[in-house]
């Protein structure tokens, strides 16, 4: 049984073409009674940088989708909330998002199935001569709107008493905010790495004015990954055998930290030492780890810290309990 990663089409505006690998041959799936399970199909989203990419580069590199049964598809998209509109259309079975799109899930329009990482990457930024959040008064601010740039600034700007009716917030795609912060057509960013050392090297002096690791003690940027409500009410078996995957991988990478950034930037044709750069932006979550936070509540009060958060932004009426789109129970079911 083969395992390839087809070509797709643009799936939603603003994402990248499928690449066309083949994947790592090993075992078939078998049931209990060493029965072979026929394959399920699987439309996996991710976005092309470490805390999106490893373990999907792991898993095809250990042969885990066969051994699970999965005939695995990937597609690249440039953030989060892409991806969930593609789950909300049927185009994606699965997704990866960071803290800023956790709203979405909690507004109903996802369930979160696994944690993956807690991201230390996002940053304020700002043109040389800035150097406070105040400074940005009256300036033009750009972001993605509904990621953890979004999020980030929120924060940075909260806390020096600002909101965003102090600046002039421009909503704009990754690549394009890399072309503007070169250019200086925009005063400053709520941006991440490794986006981010692309533009150190065109705007040398560019400052940092805000961090993730300044909010730690109220907020956790935790990443995780999405599935589409349909799938999780009605195919059990598939998210299961996802799940399988991922746990292993997760398990996987927390043991061979350097091989899963080799692994990446091969999965995604980086510059390793680019791939290794944005690692050590990420909090490594062990297996044993997330099963420990999930049980204990931990992951529960870090959706609820953000749910409080995003109600102050203004993207959830009001506070949602975790339990009705954090799908734990299922997660830890997977690894018994």
């Amino acid at each position: 049984m083969s395992i390839t990663k087809k070509m797709l089409g643009t799936v939603a505006a603003g994402v990248a073409v499928a690449l066309t690998l083949a994947g790592c041959s090993g075992e078939a799936a078998t049931d209990e009674n060493g029965n072979e399970l026929k394959p399920v199909d699987v439309n996996f989203g991710y976005i092309a940088d470490y805390n999106g990419t490893s373990l999907l580069a792991i898993a095809e590199d250990q042969g885990l989708w066969e051994k699970h049964g999965v005939n695995i598809t990937t597609t690249s998209f440039t953030n989060g909330p892409l991806q969930i509109q593609a789950l909300g259309t049927g185009d994606l079975d699965f997704g990866y998002i960071g803290p800023g799109a956790f709203w979405l899930p909690a507004s109903g329009q996802a369930k979160l199935v696994s944690m993956n990482t807690l991201g230390q990457a996002d940053r304020v930024v700002a043109q040389p001569g800035i150097e406070s959040m105040e400074d940005l008064r009256g300036k033009t601010v750009a972001v993605p709107e509904g990621t953890s740039g979004d999020m980030i600034l929120t924060l940075a700007l909260e806390e020096a008493g600002m909101t965003k009716d102090d600046i002039k917030v421009v909503n704009m795609e990754p690549a394009a905010i890399v072309s503007a912060l070169a250019s200086k057509k925009v005063d400053g960013a709520g941006f991440w790495y490794p986006a981010l050392a692309t533009v150190k090297e065109q705007v040398p002096g560019l400052i940092e004015l805000a961090e993730n690791k300044d909010f730690e003690d109220t907020v956790a940027f935790p990443t995780a990954f999405v599935a589409g409500n349909d799938l999780v009410e009605n195919e059990p078996e598939k998210l299961e055998r996802v799940l399988g995957v991922l746990r292993e991988a997760i398990d996987y990478r927390a043991k061979n930290v350097d091989e899963s950034i080799q692994l990446t930037a091969e999965f995604s044709a980086l510059d390793p030492e680019q791939v290794k750069a944005d690692a050590g932006n990420v909090q490594i979550l062990g297996l044993d780890e997330i099963d420990k936070l999930t049980k204990d509540g931990t992951v529960n009060e870090w959706l609820e810290s953000m749910n409080n958060y995003f109600v102050e932004a203004g993207k959830l009426p009001e506070p949602v309990e975790p339990s009705e789109y954090y799908t734990g129970d299922l997660f830890l079911k997977a690894g018994k």
